[in-house]
């Protein structure tokens, strides 16, 4: 599995003009998955996104995590990060996961961030949909996190 994380201030998504998250301060995690991924991917990077520590303390220093400041994850499906773009100008996405395998991947990560944060700090797109995702990215500090799939 691979999850683009970028600190933000603020983030939402929309789904047919309507907006169907939102968060504040926090992580909007763009969470892409492949053919080799399983459950044991998902449970670590829902391990390491809260406790990645990418928000600044007291001194500036990125010594807080998600957990620490108390702020929020928007987890958004992300079929493109396995876009593999060696050969000609058109992106191919055999590498991706197919819906039938990534979406249960994807709701088990959801479920555990929820078990560590709480259900009302860890918000979702709508898997499979298009949608329309706003962030202000806080730093910018963007991380890709990749499991060992």
């Amino acid at each position: 599995m691979k999850a683009l994380i970028q600190r933000v201030s603020e983030a939402s998504v929309d789904v047919d003009g309507r907006r169907v998250a939102e968060i504040g301060p926090g992580l909007l995690v763009l969470l892409g998955m492949t053919h080799s991924d399983g459950i044991d991917d998902a449970a670590w990077l829902a391990r390491k996104i809260p406790a990645l520590r990418i928000f600044e303390d007291e001194a500036g220093l990125m010594n807080r995590s998600v957990l620490d400041i108390g702020g929020a994850v928007l987890v958004v499906s992300q079929f493109t990060l396995y876009a593999d773009t060696r050969k000609g100008n058109r992106p191919s996405f055999v590498a991706a996961a197919r819906p039938e395998q990534a979406e249960p991947l994807y709701e088990a990560l959801v479920r555990h961030l929820r078990d560590t944060l709480g259900a009302s700090r860890v918000s979702t797109g709508v898997f499979g949909a298009e949608m329309k995702v706003r962030l202000l990215n806080d730093g910018p500090v963007t991380v890709e996190l990749l499991s060992g799939g």
